[in-house]
Parts: C-alpha cells; structure tokens; sequence
C-alpha cells in the first residue's frame, strides 16, 4: 500500500512518549520512513525559559525517551538552535522529508513560534500535520453562548463535561518504526547541559522517576488504589497519599490526559463509584481551564487579570522573600512546604495555596516574584497553572479566591496537618513537639528563635511576620484599590 510520503519528520515538544501520540501515529500511518526529532530551542519560550528543576526532568525524560524510540527501530535526533532554520535549512534538507508533523502546545510565546515555523515550512512546500495530544479539550473548543472565552470555572465545566470523549484521544504505541536509511547527525543529550550544578537535584532523584515507564507506574498505582474515590477527603491533607502526583508526568507528556481520565473513569463505572471519582475528573478539567485562560488572556502570564490590581501598592523586601524561598519564616506550614519545595521539586497543593496566600496576603510581596520562584523550582512548573494559581491565590486573576480570603497558616496547619506529619517531615527541628504546639511553637515555654532538641538548642526562627498585623495590612492595602475603576 502506496503511503503519502515518503519521508516525514515528527517533532517531539511536550509530549515524550509513545502511547497516545496522535502525531507520531499519523506520521507513521502515512509515511514510509519517519524521523523523529527533538529540537532543544529553548530560548524561543522567553520569557518564560523552562528552569532548574524543569530542565532536570527534561533531561531524564529525553533519556528514557530516546531508549524507546530505539525500541521501534528508529533514531531520535537531537538538535539544538532555532527550530525554523534547524527543521528547513537542515533536517528537511539532511532526510528529503516532505511533510512534518507535531501535536499542538498553547503558551504564548510558543504559538507564535509555532505559527511562523509553519509559514516558513508551508512556503518552502513541506506539509504541516498537527494534533491535540496534551488537553482534553482545546481552548477554542469550549466557549460561552456568545462565542466568547469562560473566565469562570464553573460554567466552564458544565459546558465541557458532558462533552469530554477520552478515547479519542488514546492510541497504542507503534509496535515498530521505518526509519531513515541514513539518519541524520544527532547531537548527545548531556551537550544540551540540562542537568543543574551543586547536587541539589539528589532529593528530586529520589521522589520521582521520569519518563513514560514512571508516568505509567504512577499512574497504575494511583487508579489501583482508592485514593481516586477519596480524593475529596484526601486531597487536603498533605502528610497522606491522597493525590496522584501526575503533574510532572502530564506537563512534559509522558501520559495523556485522556488517559488518566480513561483510567479512572473505567474502574468507576466498573464499581459505580462515578460519584466518588467525579472530584478528581473535575481536576484535570480545572488544568484544562488554567490552558484556556491563558491562551485566550496571554497577558496574564505578567499582568494582573483584574487590571484594578495593576495599582496594588506589592512590596519590595528581599530578606522577606529570602526567608520564605529558604523555608524560615516562623511559620511551620509554611516552612515545610518551602523545603519540600526545594527538596523534591513538588508541593502538596494545599500548602501551596497557603505559600502563596502568606507571600502576597501577609508579606504582600508581588505574585509574580512567587511565581517566578515556582518556576525555577517545581518539576511540574507549568505556565498556565503556575499563572492560574499565583493569580488565584492573590486574588488578581480570573476566578480567583476573594482578596480578603487570607488563610491563616496556622489554622490551616491545624485543620489539614492536625497530627503534625507533614511538618515534623520537612522541618525537622520541630519534630519533638505534640500537636497542640506544632504549628506554633513560639506558644511555649522555650527561648524565643531556639527549641530544645534531644538536649541541644537547634535554631528555628521566631515568624517573620505577625499574622493578624499582616491580615490588617493586606486588608488595607486592598481598601486602595477596591474602589478604583477596572
């Protein structure tokens, strides 16, 4: 059977893996011989060029990713520079492919790139082919009756839900690949110098495992276990397994969303637990909204939503911000998940809402100085989620929580942490204290800045900020704005 082309290129961007790849299995549908290609570019992203811990995992995932292209009997090329001139002037010329194809990704600065790379291949007369392979919906499928962007959640999900077909989106990996007789000079991963210096990275080693195999091994743990059916009552409280710890796995594509949702949904319905599971389906459509804002609000990712914000008076303290990145503010909820942070590359979500609610509530600090710390340090560093989250928490952005909604970390601490698990892990200087004390360990009888630990006195900072103060100022700093025209 005659193909459509003879030779093809396929771009792998975020979506490194096999399974469910819709470009790759079209490309290698229709053409007789198919190069896979990875094109290091990242400076095409700016502002928003991937950090530290991004780059860690990237590394690790290529790594994997390029054994199992191996598998199918292919070559995975590595280039590194722009993605135009790499793709016209050298691999289309090194391969004679005449078409390309990749699955879509929605960031700013990359749809622009993305659109301009397929003006210049169009023009020089290379087909284009590109696919959904990150979303459960894109963000021009889903639109108010008037044909215009959601800008709140819930309707957005009432008008999405019933729509959501996972098994469009899922495909079996290809069992073997025709390849280029001759392929292409590939440069080695190590030379793209994603790993970072200073050994920090050790605790991020230990937590997780990139790559498809480790997407597919969180995932068969997460749906064989009952932590889907009570995520509502689990998801809150990070000292427990509660959450499936799929972000990093989704962001760089080494799992389909449509392959989560596949997967949970099937054993619901194969135990009529819908009910319980619906919570947790509605998160990944939450993560498809974060994607729809903001494409359809590109701004965002540096600029307020609610424009009544662009007059915020945010401070500027760096001994604040240094205290609260290095995890000492005095505040155990949040120390804990500043160093599970730096640590492991990851926060439990609950804490991360109350980070951020104490940067830009109590210490009134700018969103975007907490997101940009976000970036460089969480593996699952996402720029709509991150944007969607900093701005919710600051009660800037599109469905966000109500500014004067200021969680009080100790409170919070005590609700969700209750035994004290998650601080005793990350800070482990308050490890001897009881529950009654944990979350405020300057309510005792101990110097103030010091605890008595197995008989020495180990170092542990009064808080950086008094709390009530700090709601007042936050609350009186929204007062300046409340009233001033959009």
């Amino acid at each position: 059977m005659n193909k459509k082309y003879s030779r093809a290129l396929f771009w792998f961007r975020r979506d490194l893996r096999l399974s469910d790849n819709p470009a790759m299995s079209m490309a290698i549908a229709e053409a007789d011989q198919v190069t896979p290609i990875y094109l290091h570019c990242q400076q095409e992203e700016a502002p928003w060029v991937p950090g530290a811990a991004s780059n860690w995992w990237l590394h690790h995932s290529l790594t994997d990713l390029q054994r199992n292209v191996r598998r199918l009997g292919l070559v995975l090329i590595i280039r590194d520079g722009d993605s135009s001139r790499v793709m016209l002037e050298r691999l289309i010329a090194d391969t004679g492919a005449a078409a390309v194809y990749w699955n879509r990704l929605y960031e700013p600065a990359v749809t622009e790139r993305d659109s301009q790379v397929e003006e210049a291949l169009s023009g020089a007369g290379i087909r284009v082919h590109t696919f959904n392979a990150s979303l459960l919906n894109e963000p021009w499928e889903v639109a108010t009756r008037e044909n215009r962007p959601y800008k709140v959640f819930t309707p957005y999900y009432k008008s999405c839900r019933g729509g959501i077909r996972p098994e469009r989106g899922l495909h079996a990996p290809p069992v073997r690949g025709s390849g280029n007789v001759s392929p292409p000079d590939s440069i080695a991963i190590e030379r793209l110098g994603l790993l970072p210096r200073g050994g920090w990275t050790d605790g991020l080693a230990r937590d997780w495992t990139p790559g498809e195999a480790g997407a597919m091994s969180a995932l068969d743990a997460f749906t064989g276990s009952e932590a889907p059916f009570h995520y509502p009552r689990d998801r809150d409280l990070p000292a427990s397994a509660g959450v499936s710890r799929l972000s990093p796995h989704l962001h760089f594509g080494e799992v389909a969303p449509a392959r989560v949702w596949f997967e949970v949904a099937q054993r619901a319905v194969i135990e009529k637990r819908e009910f319980d599971a619906e919570p947790y389906l509605r998160q990944l459509v939450w993560r498809d909204f974060a994607h729809h804002l903001l494409y359809y609000f590109p701004h965002t990712a540096t600029e307020e939503f609610n424009p009544r914000f662009g007059r915020f008076p945010w401070r500027r303290d760096p001994a604040l911000f240094d205290a609260w990145s290095k995890g000492m503010t005095g505040i155990p909820l949040i120390d804990a998940g500043m160093r599970q942070l730096w640590q492991s590359g990851w926060m439990h979500n609950r804490v991360r809402m109350n980070v951020a609610s104490f940067l830009t509530k109590h210490c009134l600090i700018d969103w975007r100085d907490g997101a940009r710390w976000f970036w460089d340090t969480l593996v699952d560093a996402d720029l709509a989620n991150n944007t969607m989250g900093w701005q919710w928490a600051a009660g800037c952005g599109a469905d966000a929580a109500p500014f004067f909604r200021i969680f009080n970390p100790v409170r919070q601490g005590e609700k969700f942490d209750p035994e004290g698990d998650y601080v005793r892990t990350w800070v482990p200087e308050l490890s001897h204290l009881g529950a009654n004390r944990i979350h405020k360990p300057w309510d005792g009888p101990d110097p103030a800045g010091s605890l008595s630990v197995a008989g020495q006195t180990e170092y542990y900072p009064s808080p950086i900020v008094d709390l009530a103060r700090g709601r007042n100022d936050a609350l009186e700093a929204y007062r300046s704005i409340r009233n001033q025209p959009e």
